[in-house]
């Protein structure tokens, strides 16, 4: 059996008010909740956050859902990542 990384994705849910953070629990795994700014982070499955967004902005106690830009973000910094690595090797070459 092999393990398979299901590709996860956070939504950041604004609320009028607290005290209904735990009915999102049964959306998703919440991992961070601000009382400063009443919002939560929740984290989903990259295929249904499409659908849970819409579900989430149904609820009454729920301002707005904003979707996390990470996926869509280039992770490679313009291949400063390959410089370092390649320059760590021939570092490693010379000693």
């Amino acid at each position: 059996m092999a393990l398979t990384i299901q590709p996860r994705q956070s939504l950041i849910v604004y609320t009028y008010s607290l005290k209904q953070t735990r009915q999102l629990k049964r959306y998703g795994t919440v991992m961070y909740v601000s009382k400063k700014m009443r919002y939560v982070v929740l984290y989903v499955n990259q295929g249904d956050v499409e659908q849970l967004t819409e579900q989430l902005k149904q609820l009454r106690f729920v301002k707005r859902v904003v979707p996390s830009m990470r996926p869509a973000i280039n992770e490679t910094f313009n291949g400063f990542g390959d410089k370092l690595t390649t320059s760590t090797e021939t570092k490693d070459d010379d000693a």
